[in-house]
């Protein structure tokens, strides 16, 4: 009798797992075109007492089927989790958007409190996000968790579609007192880019309340990455993110770097296929080191990453305790840099953790004919540019000659300066030299440059000069919590020829003075010590563009040292969490 009984209990307990809420018709291929084809589930999902969830992934689902099924689910006000992905293989791409607002109308009516959106791999381009506009600015998804859109076409147009109605319902929801609190969005293989990213990252900002971000194979570029980047800071409970298969080049490198000192959380990194560079990683590698305390796995995979940069990022991990993997695979650190890297892992106790390094791409080649290609492109532009505004160049000197004379706050010796910067004309400027230039020049990259230029050694009035305008223009710069740190130093690497431009920007000829001004500003409190690593990287590689300046660049690169080395005592000093920077060997 007692056996009878435990087992009747069992079998009781049996029946109240995940199966008594759940209705699923996953993967039997049925093809339902209209109501006579969807009588039998109809009819179960009309007797399914307090149905909580419907799978209809690898179904094709028509119009008049759909209208069908979401009249049953009508009177369903338990339903949250719909996995209707992959369910409209061979249908027109206008069949999808009423089928959805069918079902998503029902859903409304029925009073449904959704936990689980899923409708990957369903290609229905952005008139299918029109399709789900109304049910995700509704009550049904004031509760939602997951929102999952892999695979589906989306595009610019459908990721702005999408980032509105998140918005709309966080506004919605958070005026109930409900707000909004999603925590898992996938939606890789959308082709979003830069617009429907950041469009994206507006409303990710806004609910803060994100554990997982899955967007590979978007095509985002640094403009979205950086847009990205920017609204994880305000998701301090993310566990996973996963860009992979996107572009990031060194400037969305530094902005997610920056983003990741703020997400103590993060268990995963999936930055494998983005083009981080190697001061990229270096970047990536310092807020490793400093932080991120559970990091399970780090992925910078096929990114262009040379040894000394592997080699940073080697240092960065040697004391996450949680780290399952290092994935460096596809990267340019040649045979001997791959040996380099596993001995650094073997010796640091942590060779288990570092994947196959099989795909390595080998040292990089020499850049010499490419960048004759890139400067060729470059005049090509410039004449270009020349023809496009010859005609208009006297008008534009008259305009400007008449705003400087009736202008008195505008001093026409800063645009004669930063026209052709001398040491007499920027002690002229008088005390508030740097105030002047930075209202005349709103880059402050080309306003250091400009400054720096003039810098003399053996003149103290014009060193001092130098030196206090440019502490000016920074220090104020870097307080400011809107200034992008890390543009600033990316378009400094352009400007004196040690990266590529992206955008086709044409290096100034360095003098011994930008690496005499840019030496003392690595020294000052103001400037943030990461960036001190990225500099080291590039600096150490000789470049032909600093051939002239060998002196002060070698006094620049001892400075790099050192403050890199205070920086790592201090910190060891002062905190058992955070590890040693790597050392770069100079040679």
């Amino acid at each position: 009798m007692a056996t009878d009984i435990v087992a009747q209990l069992a079998n009781s307990l049996a029946k109240t797992g995940v199966e008594e809420v759940e209705l699923s018709y996953k993967g039997q291929g049925k093809k339902l075109d209209d109501a006579q084809s969807v009588e039998e589930m109809v009819k179960e999902i009309q007797d399914f007492e307090d149905l909580q969830a419907l799978r209809l992934e690898g179904n094709t689902v028509g119009v008049e089927a759909a209208k069908a099924i979401a009249k049953a689910l009508e009177t369903k006000s338990k339903f949250k989790r719909c996995y209707w992905s992959d369910m409209f293989t061979g249908r027109l791409r206008s069949e999808i958007p009423p089928a959805l607002n069918s079902l998503g109308d029902a859903l409304m009516l029925a009073g449904a409190k959704l936990t689980v959106l899923d409708l990957s791999d369903n290609a229905f381009g952005p008139d299918g996000v029109k399709g789900i506009e109304r049910l995700l600015k509704s009550t049904a998804c004031y509760t939602l968790q997951e929102l999952r859109l892999n695979n589906c076409g989306m595009g610019i147009g459908g990721g702005k579609i999408l980032a509105a109605s998140l918005i709309q319902c966080h506004k919605n929801s958070s005026a109930e007192g409900t707000p909004l609190g999603l925590k898992v969005f996938v939606a890789g293989r959308n082709r979003l880019e830069n617009d429907g990213a950041t469009a994206l990252a507006q409303a990710f900002q806004l609910m803060g309340s994100l554990e997982e971000v899955h967007m590979p194979q978007n095509g985002i570029n640094h403009p979205g990455v950086t847009a990205l980047a920017k609204a994880m800071q305000h998701n301090a409970g993310l566990r996973i993110l996963n860009l992979n298969d996107n572009t990031f080049t060194e400037k969305g490198a530094f902005a997610m770097a920056q983003a990741l000192k703020h997400l103590r959380s993060i268990q995963v990194i999936n930055f494998g296929d983005c083009l981080v560079r190697p001061a990229g990683a270096i970047a990536i590698a310092g807020t490793v080191s400093e932080g991120l305390p559970i990091l399970k796995e780090l992925n910078l995979s096929f990114g262009e990453i040379t040894e000394e940069a592997a080699l940073t990022v080697a240092q960065a991990v040697k004391d996450k305790d949680q780290l399952e993997k290092l994935d460096l695979n596809g990267n340019s650190l040649g045979e001997d840099g791959c040996k380099a890297l596993k001995d650094a892992m073997e010796a640091m106790n942590i060779g288990e953790l570092l994947g196959s390094l099989s795909d390595d791409e080998g040292e990089p080649e020499d850049d010499e004919d490419d960048d004759d290609d890139d400067d060729h492109d470059d005049d090509e532009e410039e004449d270009d540019e020349d023809v496009d505004v010859d005609e208009e160049e006297i008008e534009e000197e008259e305009e400007e000659e008449e705003e400087e004379e009736s202008n008195a706050s505008r001093p026409p010796d800063v645009s004669s300066f930063l026209s052709f910067p001398s040491p007499d004309k920027l002690l002229k400027l008088g005390a508030m030299r740097a105030m002047l230039i930075e209202q005349m020049c709103m880059k402050r990259a080309e306003a250091f440059l400009k400054i720096a230029s003039v810098y003399k050694e053996d003149n103290d009035d014009v060193k001092n000069a130098v030196l206090d305008s440019i502490d000016a223009l920074l220090k104020k710069a870097f307080s400011t919590p809107s200034f992008q740190g890390c543009n600033f130093v990316s378009t400094l690497l352009v400007l004196l020829g040690l990266i590529k431009s992206e955008d086709k920007v044409k290096p100034v000829l360095v003098v011994r003075g930008h690496l005499n001004a840019l030496e003392h500003v690595a020294s000052q409190d103001y400037f943030p010590k990461e960036y001190v690593d990225v500099l080291a990287v590039f600096l150490s590689r000789n470049p032909k563009a600093l051939e002239s300046c060998g002196n002060a660049r070698n006094s620049l690169l001892s400075t790099l040292q050192r403050v890199r080395s205070e920086d790592c005592g201090h910190t060891h000093t002062h905190t058992h969490t955070h590890t040693h920077r790597d050392k770069l060997n100079f040679d």
